[in-house]
């Protein structure tokens, strides 16, 4: 017989799953009135065959609505320095791209300029997730800069890892 199940308090979850590093990443677009973005811990790697990503933005996100309408986007993972890309692309109401200088993408969505990685995409299909939606990209050209270590997140709290080279 199984143990009873009652609620779970989204304050303890929030604390318990801390305990999973994550990367950061910065979800860009190009929006027809320009450039879009917003940060977002929860992406993944989905499917190699096709090529597919996951990441799942808030339902009270303002931004995805518009990089749902582009069609296409680029993830950036972000760098070990980019505690402050970070910060900023979580705000809202705040031109998120003023003074970061960026390039286009294939598909024209910004790629940050530094970023570990990006992987540019084009909208595959969204899905319930509860209080987010979960999206998922099909993978249409990528890159990564291998000197470049990532941005990591855990307990709360950004951090770095060591160079797994230099071991």
């Amino acid at each position: 017989m199984g143990a009873s199940v009652g609620p779970v308090s989204p304050a303890v979850m929030r604390e318990v799953l801390g305990h999973f590093v994550s990367g950061i990443v910065v979800v860009t677009a190009a929006g027809p009135d320009g450039p879009v973005g917003f940060t977002c811990q929860s992406f993944a790697s989905l499917s190699l065959d096709p090529p597919l990503v996951s990441f799942a933005p808030a339902r009270t996100s303002s931004t995805w609505p518009r990089i749902r309408a582009a069609g296409t986007f680029c993830v950036n993972v972000l760098a070990a320095d980019h505690q402050e890309l970070s910060i900023g692309f979580a705000r809202s109401g705040v031109d998120k791209f003023d003074g970061v200088p960026w390039r286009r993408g294939p598909s024209g969505a910004p790629v940050l300029d530094g970023v570990s990685a990006w992987i540019d995409c084009t909208l595959w299909n969204e899905y319930d997730g509860g209080d987010h939606t979960i999206a998922v990209g099909r993978v249409v050209d990528l890159g990564a800069d291998p000197a470049r270590l990532p941005l990591l997140y855990y307990r709360g709290r950004y951090g770095v890892t060591s160079d797994p080279g230099a071991v």
